[in-house]
């Protein structure tokens, strides 16, 4: 009898990330583990910074697009007084200032980051101009212009800690915020200067720390009891409602019609996203409520099984 060849993995995989290495290096960890080559991630994360990295293996790698402006959830260290060029305490300090404001001071300035905000992109980051990262430019010494882009601080709280110029901040943002910017941000408000000296990412796309699984632990599991921490590529879009399809319309946005809302009997708003199911109720695409010349139809967007 043949051997049957087994399936490549697939799903969501949580990992807590440790400091010192990249968000590179821990796809290239679980590639290992995993064995597989089709592994991706949501959201960077500093080679200083720990906490949740969402990993995406075979298929739920195609929803990565989807996923970069999701919320994400952070507890970070801002120390007063020093400005430096990566807005982090592992860069080079460019100044520093020996009076500190008091603590309600920095309370009252650092509410005033809620909402939505304008923040330039720091140099030492991995968005590219002309092809190239930013951050490679940097170390080369290179600064070029960046344009500064909305983001959105939902709830930022701070916390004096035992050390006069150091303040924990909590804070739930969009994606694309960048906390050292942020850190750096405050400290210019304030008038001495800030940078991020720790931080941690304790929720993302939906998923928090309680849920993640360091490298280490990872490794001294055998490939069934890794395989069994994935989780399914539909939890990545848990908020969005879901719809089953009958036999024939499946068939039919299976091969990429738009079907109308009302023969499904939706009443969605234009632009919302769906979780398409099969008749056997199986998770197979992402859909869109789409505007047609036939009025609002349903359209697949992204296809995740075979």
């Amino acid at each position: 009898m043949q051997a049957t060849t087994p399936s490549l993995p697939d799903g969501v995989l949580i990992v807590n990330k440790h400091a010192g290495v990249t968000s590179h290096d821990i796809v290239g960890k679980v590639r290992r583990l995993y064995g597989t080559r089709a592994v991706g991630h949501a959201g960077t994360l500093d080679p200083m910074a720990t906490g949740v990295l969402v990993v995406l293996l075979g298929r739920a790698a195609k929803a990565s697009e989807y996923l970069t402006g999701a919320a994400k959830r952070y507890i970070a260290t801002l120390r007063l007084g020093i400005t430096t060029d990566t807005e982090d305490t592992t860069g080079e300090v460019l100044s520093q200032c020996d009076t500190l404001p008091d603590a309600e001071a920095v309370a009252q300035t650092v509410a005033r980051f809620a909402g939505e905000i304008l923040q330039t992109p720091p140099m030492y980051s991995a968005l590219k101009r002309d092809g190239q990262k930013l951050v490679d430019l940097a170390r080369r010494g290179i600064t070029v212009e960046r344009e500064a882009r909305a983001v959105t601080v939902y709830a930022i709280a701070c916390t004096p800690t035992e050390h006069p110029d150091e303040y924990t901040l909590d804070v739930t943002c969009s994606g694309g915020t960048y906390i050292r910017t942020l850190c750096a941000d405050i400290g210019a408000a304030l008038g001495c200067g800030g940078a991020m000296s720790a931080l941690q990412r304790v929720s993302a796309c939906g998923f928090a720390l309680q849920q993640s699984h360091t490298i280490e632990q990872l490794e001294q599991l055998d490939e069934s009891a890794r395989r069994a921490l994935l989780i399914p590529t539909e939890a990545l879009f848990a908020a969005l409602p879901s719809v089953q399809l009958s036999p024939f319309y499946y068939k039919l946005c299976r091969n990429g019609c738009a079907v109308a809302q009302k023969k499904l009997h939706l009443a969605l708003p234009p632009g919302t996203r769906v979780r398409m199911y099969t008749p056997e109720r199986t998770f197979f695409a992402l859909g869109e409520i789409v505007l047609t010349d036939e009025g609002e139809a349903l359209k697949t967007v992204k296809v995740f099984t075979i």
